[in-house]
């Protein structure tokens, strides 16, 4: 297995798919990335050599953040909308739907399961 960015990368996927595995890099910026090292996109990652390799390193350390360190200024930033009380940390701290979805049905990714109704609760009697 091919290691970019302490990410083990399948043997068996094509270049532009494979890189996708990396936190931070989509299918655009995988092709961009294979464009600059001069890589064709649709060879499989057991068929690239350490040369191509190393160019692919490279590249993705000149694009930009990537893995452990977006992760850590994603993390700050929802932090910062925390702190500062903006709607937007509010929304995060009670982990509900941030961009504006509705609520009143779906968001349950969001919400978590549904929260049946109370068991031992009894009705009043005339």
């Amino acid at each position: 297995m091919a290691r970019v960015s302490g990410v083990d990368l399948p043997n068996n996927k094509q270049a532009r798919i494979a890189l996708t595995y990396i936190f931070g890099i989509g299918e655009t910026r995988a092709l961009s990335i294979l464009a600059k090292a001069e890589i064709d996109p649709f060879r499989k990652m057991q068929t690239l050599d350490e040369d191509e390799l190393n160019r692919v390193r490279s590249v993705i350390e000149q694009e930009g953040q990537i893995e452990g360190d977006l992760r850590k200024e994603v993390g700050l930033n929802i932090k910062r909308l925390i702190e500062i009380q903006s709607y937007r940390g509010l929304r995060h701290r009670r982990s509900l739907p941030v961009r504006g979805q509705r609520t009143h049905t779906n968001a349950r990714t969001r919400k978590g399961p549904r929260k049946g109704t109370v068991a031992g609760k009894k009705k009043a009697t005339k």
